[in-house]
């Protein structure tokens, strides 16, 4: 069967987040909300004066700092969290749905076209498999390729990730659901402090939730690497920036169906071994072969 392959724009995206695998999720109620803009804004005066200057050699970190960083922190916590543990039914049936499907594909010990076993493979293998169970369980899901060109802000790439479409509520809508494998590499950072490590963390590995959900979710993240970057005195790459986190999931992108049946695809076999006679062991091969040794004079 062919693949179905269909271009969509997604700027219309709103965006925020979801939880993480967890088999007794705990939800947060009553979470109060500011806005980001005057969160930053307030966050980005000084207590005392001036502007942040990268090249100021002063390292003497002042009370008034000390507090206004710990409040930035928390209150970034108190954002994400309200974020991650916000849910809807069809959210929940789609995180479950994909559970299920990845310890199946562990649990089976699957190989790919690779040639690694399904818990290590490649991530457009892992998508593909994921994709095609969650179209047998009814989901209408997707592969999203999305490509952004090169800016004067940010450099050109791409992202793939998992979308499942819902048509089912006519008042609403279409509700796209993101699938992304692995949400927290996506943020990490090698030289990053200890409080945005322990920020980061938080995520789940595997985040499933609505795109409104996930944009919020990205503005928070990029507002606390920028915060990071600013109390190391390190410059932020572009790669990091806002503009850039949200074309991954929010630029023009192809969509495209995998068929459900793969020939020569996955399999529950290893694969065949192939060998020359440069690493073929002919006393393995023909045991019923027997040499007389001889010695060399």
């Amino acid at each position: 069967m062919a693949q179905v392959i269909a271009r969509i724009p997604l700027n219309y995206r709103g965006f925020e987040e979801d939880v993480g695998f967890s088999d007794d999720p705990a939800y947060f109620t009553d979470i109060v909300f500011g806005s980001w803009e005057e969160q930053e804004v307030s966050h980005e005066s000084s207590c005392t004066s001036g502007d942040y200057n990268e090249d100021d050699d002063d390292d003497e970190i002042s009370p008034c700092n000390v507090e206004e960083n710990n409040k930035f922190w928390e209150t970034q916590n108190q954002l994400l969290q309200g974020t991650l543990y916000r849910t809807s039914s069809l959210e929940t049936k789609i995180r479950q749905a994909t559970k299920e499907a990845m310890k199946e594909i562990d649990g089976v010990g699957m190989y790919c076209l690779c040639g690694k076993p399904m818990a290590g493979a490649c991530r457009s293998c892992l998508q593909r498999e994921i994709s095609i169970r969650l179209q047998n369980q009814g989901y209408n899901c997707a592969i999203c390729k999305s490509k952004w060109k090169r800016s004067e802000e940010i450099p050109s790439g791409e992202h793939t990730f998992l979308e499942v479409v819902d048509k089912l509520n006519s008042k609403k809508g279409e509700v796209r659901v993101v699938i992304e494998s692995n949400l927290r590499a996506e943020f990490e950072m090698a030289k990053a402090n200890q409080e945005y490590k322990q920020f980061v963390n938080r995520l789940p590995e595997v985040y499933v939730g609505k795109t409104e959900r996930l944009k919020a979710l990205i503005k928070i993240l990029c507002s606390a690497a920028k915060e990071c970057m600013k109390e190391k005195k390190m410059h932020l790459g572009p790669w990091r920036k806002l503009k850039y986190m949200q074309s991954k999931w929010a630029g023009t992108c192809e969509r495209t169906t995998p068929a459900p049946c793969l020939p020569g695809g996955f399999s529950d076999r290893p694969p065949k071994s192939r060998a020359s006679m440069l690493t073929c062991d002919l006393s393995e091969t023909l045991p019923v072969w027997h040499c007389t040794a001889v010695q060399v004079l």
